[in-house]
């Protein structure tokens, strides 16, 4: 009989929320440490844009138990999100679990050799508290720590009464009211934003970006919704993955010419229906060598207010403030009274020791994860959320399966250290050489590739079912009934409490 573990899970959000509800539904006592005073990760009220939603359909951003409201629009806003993740923390009986407003600071292996870390975490009145716990899950994912930029000038814009914000402090509306607002970057929440400014009353609304990238529309032609086209495995075969043989290479390479017409074809539908050539923001790069999880979500009335002027696209960066106006480096200058940064997150684990950092993130920032989940250099500790995706909900809830089998020895295919480096050094491989667009975000992300991830980590979990019925399987998205169906057929266990 496995042991119970006092496990201690990182993070409140999507991955946090469903890592501790399945490591506390296997007997081990959890505690969950949040440094902000709420649930929901990106989704807590306090650090979300007005009218932020899903990338996703919701029932793509779903747990595999818990449908989202029949009420609910295809695409969630915030704060349905949020009362959803609350609903699903209270009925699995989390809230008491969750320490709010705990910082983790720093981390120790035990002593004398035992299992285990002592985690540091303060709390606001500034005190210091030390932990012991025989497993942590870092549930911390890529969009935890706001990134942070300062150009010359800065403080003196702010000083003549302009306001700088970065995209998570951007809460309130009436900020932007009859304001003329400059959004910075090319991301989903710089467009979702510079729109909303528009529809808020702001004055003037200029994004600037450093290059055009390929959006997908909600619907592709105004009539597919984009699961149906690039949420399939039919899809994701176009694109060869990692550690295939000979076989596998000359059948990709004999339809390499059909699936280059596939990709063109696609890119002309999307220039025309975006009307990309008219705003000036056809991308250069080629559609099939961008699609990963840094390419957005188009948000539905960007495009239109670019063509009719309502909203000024300028090419380039920040190069400094004068006053009140923002110099371009390209020269443009843009007067402005709002300054929105939609530059993203930091990546990285800062409360991990710099010897354990150094073994989980390599020189070039690609980090060494076995299935994107564990490394076994880092002992008693696993990574969920941080295998990113187009349907983030299930990867983490996927995640947390293996992961808790994997903490517990119960994987059916339990790896050695050996052959977890072993494919960690041939992934790392795949994505510095064969496919560079799988290396963003340090590696941290498997689209297109969520079948081929899925079929790996439920291969190692032992389900006895794996696959819908062909048809379905070929030419559907992920259905989160159906994975709970094959989770459900992976051997169950239950831990002997201490």
């Amino acid at each position: 009989m496995v042991k119970q573990k006092n496990v201690c899970v990182i993070g409140a959000g999507v991955a946090g929320l469903v890592a501790a509800k399945t490591f506390a539904a296997r007997g081990h006592e959890v505690t969950i440490f949040e440094r902000s005073g709420d649930l929901g990760g990106v989704w807590e009220p306090a650090r979300s844009y007005p009218e932020i939603q899903t990338q996703s359909p919701k029932e793509l951003y779903r747990y595999t138990d818990r449908p989202m409201p029949e009420s609910y629009p295809e695409w969630p806003k915030g704060p349905q999100v949020h009362a959803y993740l609350t609903d699903y923390a209270r009925e699995h009986g989390l809230l008491p679990r969750m320490r709010f407003n705990a910082t983790v600071t720093g981390m120790a292996r035990r002593s004398s050799g035992q299992p285990g870390w002592i985690l540091e975490i303060a709390t606001p009145d500034g005190s210091v508290a030390r932990q012991e716990f025989d497993f942590v899950a870092v549930c911390t994912g890529q969009f935890n720590e706001p990134q942070t930029v300062s150009h010359p000038g800065d403080d003196a814009f702010k000083a003549a009464g302009g306001k700088i914000l970065h995209s998570a402090q951007h809460t309130d509306a009436s900020i932007v009211r009859g304001k003329k607002v400059v959004v910075l970057g090319g991301s989903k929440s710089a467009t979702d934003i510079a729109v909303n400014a528009v529809n808020a009353g702001a004055g003037e609304v200029t994004l600037v970006y450093r290059e055009p990238v390929w959006r997908i529309p909600y619907f592709i032609g105004g009539l597919v919704n984009f699961k149906r086209i690039l949420y399939i495995r039919a899809q994701e075969e176009m694109f060869p993955g990692w550690g295939i043989g000979a076989v596998s290479r000359a059948a990709h390479a004999m339809a390499k010419p059909l699936v280059w017409a596939n990709w063109r074809a696609l890119e002309s539908l999307l220039k025309l229906q975006l009307k990309l050539k008219k705003c000036g923001m056809v991308p250069e790069q080629r559609i099939e060598d961008a699609i990963n999880c840094s390419v957005p979500i188009a948000t539905p009335e960007f495009f239109p207010m670019v063509a009719d002027g309502r909203i000024k696209a300028i090419r380039g960066t920040f190069d400094r403030y004068d006053g009140r106006t923002v110099v371009m480096t390209g020269g443009e200058r843009v007067t402005a009274d709002v300054a929105i940064l939609a530059i993203g997150f930091k990546l990285g684990v800062p409360f991990l020791p710099e010897a354990y950092r150094n073994k989980l993130v390599e020189a070039d920032g690609q980090y060494r994860l076995y299935r994107v989940i564990a490394n076994p250099d880092l002992p008693d500790m696993g990574f969920v959320g941080f295998n990113s995706s187009f349907c983030t909900v299930l990867c983490a809830e996927m995640a947390a399966n293996w992961l808790v089998r994997y903490c517990d020895g119960q994987l059916a295919n339990q790896p050695t250290a050996t052959e977890m480096h072993r494919n960690m050094d041939m992934m790392l491989h795949f994505k510095r050489v064969e496919r560079p667009a799988a290396g963003v975000y340090g590696g941290l992300c498997v689209a297109p590739y969520h079948f081929r991830h899925f079929d790996e980590l439920l291969a190692d979990m032992g389900a006895t079912i794996r696959r819908r019925s062909p048809l379905v399987e070929k030419f559907t998205p992920p259905d989160a009934d159906a994975y709970a169906r094959f989770l459900a057929s992976a051997p169950n266990y239950r831990v002997e409490a201490a």
